[in-house]
């Protein structure tokens, strides 16, 4: 059942990262002002960052190392799990996914450039 909470908590961290930049993308041309929250754009630029390092690194994912460790304990699978799994898991090598997670970073990079984040009106300092 944990290993089952692991995998679900490591899909919304793809999905945040994914879907992240098409909302940003989407709300940029329909003026939505959240996409430019500057605390957001951060940490959604640190996730992608963040992933692309342990791919260059030859780091293996800590929530897919805890999953495995969880799941080699006996740790049975629930349909949510195993669904899951299948949307979150491909088998192709490695490199595939270190270029793909390094790509995306750098157009998550662009787009921090092309659509820049703003400090919140109430937060200014002077």
């Amino acid at each position: 059942m944990l290993a089952d909470a692991v995998v679900v908590v490591h899909f919304a961290f793809v999905l945040f990262i994914v879907l992240g930049l098409a909302l940003i993308w989407v709300g940029a041309a329909r003026a939505w002002a959240w996409i430019r929250d500057l605390r957001f754009r951060i940490v959604h630029f640190a996730a992608i960052v963040f992933v692309a390092g342990e791919a260059l690194a030859g780091i293996a994912c800590p929530l897919t190392v805890w999953e495995d460790a969880l799941r080699a304990g006996g740790a049975g699978e629930s349909f949510i799990g195993r669904w899951t799994r299948r949307l979150l898991y491909y088998d192709f090598p490695e490199w595939m996914f270190t270029a793909a997670y390094v790509v995306f970073a750098l157009i998550v990079l662009a787009t921090f450039v092309a659509v820049p984040p703003r400090r919140a009106a109430g937060r200014r300092r002077d």
